[in-house]
């Protein structure tokens, strides 16, 4: 700093820190102690933990990775493999692929140890979530200690649940600070005394770490010469004004006075531009009168506020509302209750921190509301809402839907009883005076009552359950016990409780047997010859009661009763999972022949066959069959399942076997008479171009890399008599009839995902995945608008894509 002007001050600026983001993982400091031989005793797994193995220094290792705004900015980094002997130290330098000037204000890095836990396996030994910007803005530097939270991973959102700081500082720390203060020149230096001071330092040290529990995980930032201050890019062309580089030191920056007060140069940031304004909030409350005069009630809009409010009700589920929007709906919010689509755009108005606003919108408004869409209740049954009275609400007009709609959003609802819980456990930590209420909705009670009534509705939500409470989370694990232990109870009262319990327990030593049998085949390093004699074996084995077994309705499918499994008929397929082809007798003498997979997460693939059905029920609904059959999934557990077989030939083996599609067609349904349909019969040409529009482009991801957004290959149109022909200007219009038809149901597909965001399934889980189904129904265009987008995605099939998709043909062929 100058020291001849006082006023004078010194720091750089990050937008012109151009260096990336660099970091060194120093060491691990505390002492790690071998679990107690009780616990190996009731968890014997434990054993293979490189801690047990090895109570010294086991085989560790850090990954890395910087989050900003609960999104990953960066790849997670890896140190290398090092045999420890002393210490864990790494002194492995971290240089992430991003720029400081590119860092928004939210960044963290995210650390996690990880152990061994058995052989290609490992488990954390404690996470951190460092901040890269302090309380004032500012880029941290030098050494840095971080708490580890023993044996979970970082927790990288806004809200961490794993901070590398703790509000209480230990003797360590507290001296640590003063070091830092020491290197930066903040504290006289004086080497004798300094000596004694650090070596006093490091008995203290060596004694904190005896006596403490925690583990602690160093770290080196870069030290810069000057403090780095966060700042946006400058859109305007001024040239920069300050410099900061790791190396070599840079310039001072020294900005005067009369200089800092030009606000051509700077660009002052607002630390309070997030929170609340007070002038604001004064305003709000005055202009939303809680008096509800007669003139409240009796207001109506004129034409063009009419037209802001329905442009306002047609948002999707996911965009916020202004506060101007917030305020217009507030104001006409005695008219709007006649207007089914008002409410949720209502309750997104409402001031919740407010409690006599809260008061009038649950006790006075909600009650004399019009009954609202389904789609409209389950996005109240979702995450946002906590007030149960609203919930309960939702719950009422649920139970106007039969029990086939209800069993199409079943998987959606029993997730949904997260939220309920959620809602529970956050009440205590809620202020008592305010009008929100916490008490239950009722959802739960509402799906035990309908399942108890209904078998094929039961059965689905029996097992929905059921994978729930094998879960990892073990919170929610207990909640979803309690839920099933009241739907068995309830279930005792009906006449033949005991009979449909019973049924159940026998479909659950079913699976069990199944999943048993198909890991130990799985596993087994024996060729698949031997696993298909040996399968065949425990299916006739009586002592399993496979082949032969009193009635019993399929869990993937209540409505089919079996009475036994086929052992002849029986195989294994030839993928990395070896799934179990089984044939089920069924009581009526027909067989259903199910894949049985364990090893493989079957969520996924049950949720989109459920939306594909959903989608199926609502194009029928508009008069518009297009031919699909969606077959039966059901997760039976978080990683195993069954499929119900249908046999089925890919379209690269018909292609193989018969020249082209339209061959295979005319030698298996011939009709020399029809030239219309190059000899094919009519019926069967219809419903393969019915059959050909692709629900998939809804749902978003494509498995192979560079995917066209609408699958339909050259193969198909050629079947079709190519893009000139009659039946492929008809299967285009099936496509945007189809389209339009389920972007009027937008809402209700967006809001059943949004539902699934918390169910930890892979691929779901992410938060995108709302705007990615968002992005492909186009809302923000008019309906001539979006046909045309999609027009454009249908046509759209590069020839990479057609050599990716004979990669992929051939792969299939070799594993089938």
């Amino acid at each position: 700093m100058d020291k001849e002007n006082k006023d004078d001050f010194t720091f750089a600026k990050l937008t012109d820190l151009k260096l990336p983001v660099t970091l060194r993982i120093s060491q691990l400091e505390g002492i790690r102690h071998a679990r107690p031989f009780t616990e190996i005793l009731e968890k014997p797994e434990l054993r293979f933990h490189g801690v047990q193995q090895s109570p010294g220094f086991s085989d560790l290792y850090v990954t890395c990775q910087l989050v900003a705004d609960n999104k990953p900015l960066t790849i997670p980094f890896r140190t290398s493999f090092k045999a420890f002997k002393k210490d864990y130290t790494w002194n492995e330098w971290v240089t992430f692929p991003i720029r400081y000037c590119d860092l928004p204000l939210s960044s963290q890095i995210t650390f996690t140890v990880w152990d061994i836990a058995g052989p290609r396996s490992a488990v954390p030994v404690g996470g951190s979530t460092f901040r890269l910007f302090g309380k004032k803005w500012s880029l941290r530097r030098g050494k840095h200690r971080l708490l580890l939270w023993t044996d979970c991973e970082a927790d990288g959102s806004n809200e961490t649940t794993t901070p590398s700081k703790m509000g209480n500082r230990d003797e360590m720390g507290r001296l640590e600070k003063l070091v830092k203060k020491y290197e930066r020149g903040d504290l006289p230096k004086s080497d004798w005394l300094d000596a004694m001071a650090f070596r006093k330092m490091a008995e203290i040290h060596a004694a904190e770490t005896e006596k403490s529990q925690n583990l602690f995980l160093y770290i080196d930032l870069p030290r810069f010469d000057f403090p780095v201050i966060f700042t946006e890019a400058d859109t305007s062309a001024v040239p920069p004004t300050s410099t900061a580089v790791a190396s070599p030191p840079p310039p001072a920056t020294t900005v005067s006075s009369s200089l800092a007060s030009d606000t051509h140069l700077w660009a002052l940031i607002d630390p309070d531009i997030a929170k609340e304004n007070p002038v604001e909030d004064k305003h709000r409350r005055l202009v939303r009168s809680h008096r509800s005069s007669p003139y409240d009630r009796e207001m109506k809009p004129n034409a063009k506020i009419r037209d802001d409010l329905n442009e306002i009700l047609n948002y999707a589920p996911s965009q916020p509302l202004t506060l101007e929007e917030k305020d217009l709906i507030w104001k006409f919010r005695f008219y709007l209750t006649r207007d089914k689509r008002g409410l949720t755009k209502f309750l997104t108005s409402v001031t919740w921190r407010d409690p006599s606003e809260v008061k009038q919108a649950v006790e006075e408004l909600l009650p004399q509301w019009t009954e609202i869409d389904i789609d409209d209740a389950l996005e109240l049954l979702g995450p946002n809402t906590v007030d149960s009275r609203v919930r309960a609400f939702a719950v009422k007009q649920l139970s106007r839907a039969d029990d086939d709609e209800l069993l199409l959003y079943l998987l959606q609802l029993v997730q949904a009883l997260k939220f309920e819980s959620t809602a529970n456990d956050q009440r205590s930590a809620r202020s008592t005076s305010s009008a929100i209420s916490y008490d239950d909705s009722g959802l739960a009670d509402f799906l035990i009552g309908r399942a108890v009534r209904n078998l094929i509705l039961g059965n689905r939500f029996h097992w929905y359950l059921m994978v729930e409470v094998a879960l990892e989370d073990r919170i929610m694990a207990k909640m979803y016990g309690r839920v099933v232990y009241k739907f068995m109870q309830k279930m005792l009262e009906l006449e033949n409780g005991a009979e449909r319990r019973d049924l159940m327990r026998r479909q659950g030593e079913l699976i069990d047997t199944l999943a048993k049998r198909a890991k130990d085949l799985r596993t087994s390093k024996d060729p698949r010859p031997k696993k298909i004699e040996k399968l065949r074996a425990a299916i006739t084995d009586s002592k399993n009661n496979l082949s032969s077994m009193p009635p019993l309705p399929l869990p993937l499918n209540a409505r089919v009763e079996v009475t036994g499994i086929i052992a002849e008929k029986c195989s294994i397929f030839k993928s990395n999972m070896f799934p179990l082809l089984l044939y089920f007798q069924c009581s009526d003498g027909s067989e259903y022949p199910v894949i049985f997979k364990d090893g493989d997460d079957m969520r996924q693939d049950q949720l989109v066959i459920q939306l594909f059905t959903l989608m199926d029920k609502l194009l029928r609904k508009e008069n518009l069959d297009l031919k699909v059959s969606p077959y039966d999934v059901l997760a039976t557990g978080p990683s195993q399942g069954m499929v119900q077989f249908i046999p089925s030939k890919t379209i690269a083996t018909i292609v193989s076997e018969n020249g082209t599609l339209l061959n295979y067609l005319r030698a298996n349904y011939p009709d020399e008479g029809s030239v219309g349909t190059y000899g094919v019969e009519p019926a069967v040409i219809d419903t393969f171009v019915r059959s050909c529009v692709d629900f998939g482009y809804i749902l978003g991801r494509d498995p192979k890399p560079l995917a066209p957004p609408v699958k339909v290959c050259k193969e198909m149109i050629d079947a079709m008599g190519g893009v000139q022909s009659v039946h492929y200007a008809r299967f285009k219009n099936f496509c945007f009839t189809a389209f339009t038809i389920l972007r009027k149901s937008a809402n209700l597909i967006l809001n059943l995902v949004t539902l699934m965001v918390d169910a930890n399934i892979p691929h779901i889980k992410h938060r995108d995945v709302h705007e990615q189904v968002l992005g492909k129904f186009c809302l923000d265009l008019t309906e001539e608008q979006a046909i045309e987008h999609f027009e454009k995605l249908l046509n759209d099939t590069s020839p990479f894509t057609v050599v990716l998709d004979r990669m992929h043909d051939w792969a299939q062929y070799w594993r089938s």
